[in-house]
């Protein structure tokens, strides 16, 4: 049997080989309806949230992320905070950060951007403007978005 780095087949293969599980997910259908109830973080780099990002999400990056610089935006601990990537997995990371920082209610968005996209909602470029772009990272990572345009560099 060949063993391939990325080879799942699902979705929800790819996450569970990646993912602990810590967080709870929250799916795209879900947080349609919550999503102007929610504090929406995204967890993609700068270069991937100006090509297209949920409407409203802030940029908080993944590598250069800091607790320090968060807490400055003032947000309450107790709020439903909704964390995206492409597909789960960096939104994993900076979720459990947040919980272990004392923010009780933190999701991770099953699937990402990619999931959103890929059930038809809107995503949005840095002027807000709905488009059909989303980085799609790697041409690895890049097969899991199945609609839209893929974007690799701008």
């Amino acid at each position: 049997m060949t063993c391939y780095g990325n080879a799942q087949n699902s979705l929800e293969q790819l996450l569970d080989a990646y993912n602990e599980g810590k967080i709870p997910y929250m799916f795209v259908d879900k947080f349609s309806k919550l999503q102007t109830e929610s504090v929406v973080l995204d967890a993609r780099e700068k270069e991937e949230y100006e090509v297209s990002h949920i409407k409203n999400a802030i940029h908080i990056g993944y590598d250069y992320f800091k607790m320090k610089t968060f807490k400055k935006l003032g947000i309450p601990k107790d709020s439903c905070i909704v964390v995206y990537c492409s597909l789960g997995i960096r939104s994993e990371d900076i979720s459990e950060k947040l919980k272990k920082a004392g923010y009780t209610n933190v999701y991770n968005l099953y699937g990402g951007i990619f999931e959103w996209k890929n059930n038809n909602y809107p995503v949005v470029d840095t002027i807000g403007k709905t488009t059909e772009k989303v980085h799609a990272f790697s041409k690895e990572w890049g097969k899991w978005l199945l609609k839209g345009e893929k974007i690799y560099s701008h």
